[in-house]
């Protein structure tokens, strides 16, 4: 059975009761915000330069075709940019029709159905050209690579840069079977 509320009891429990907060009223919109409605949309955005990564290399977005590595070869920094031009136009003038890509944000150039035969990359001071098939090029190209069949050409901007012994190493790496990736 319960007991009734007693005297005391009721006294304790007004004593112990948290008081009330009082609110305030919600501020009044002044005129001018009143005018406009509260959601708007949203601004157009400036379209913004790519990050660049360590050593200057641009950060785009892994995509296929000749787009995203103009984007890519439009953020390069500085006299990179030239070489990055340069490399391009003669790979797609020595290999009509390649296949073009950004992945793990680097230029890949290749043939469809066969795979990637070389990519680019973008370094403090210089810009790294990959051939995956680089140990059955001939002459080799000059950079070693922990993996096996990898060599590279790093290709600083001052040096003299051999046009004619690129566009062979480009020819014979796009008639090797490419890299799968």
């Amino acid at each position: 059975m319960s007991r009734p509320a007693t005297r005391a009891h009721s006294a304790r429990s007004k004593k112990t009761a948290k008081p009330k907060v009082a609110r305030k009223a919600p501020a009044k919109r002044s005129a001018a915000k009143a005018a406009k409605p509260r959601r708007t949309a949203p601004k157009p955005r400036k379209a913004e330069k790519p990050v660049l990564l360590s050593g200057g290399n641009p950060q785009i977005a892994k995509a296929y075709g000749d787009a995203p590595v103009q984007a890519y070869i439009a953020a390069m920094p500085g006299r990179k940019r030239e070489i990055g031009r340069r490399l391009d136009a003669l790979i797609t003038r020595t290999v009509p029709g390649v296949s073009k890509a950004v992945k793990w944000n680097s230029p890949f150039y290749g043939i469809e159905g066969q795979g990637w035969f070389l990519n680019i990359h973008v370094f403090t001071r210089y810009v790294k050209v990959a051939f995956f098939r680089g140990r059955s090029l001939r002459p080799i190209p000059p950079g070693e690579s922990k993996h096996k069949d990898v060599r590279y050409l790093d290709i600083r901007e001052d040096d003299r840069f051999d046009e004619a012994q690129f566009v062979a190493w480009v020819e014979q790496a796009s008639q090797l079977p490419g890299e799968r990736m």
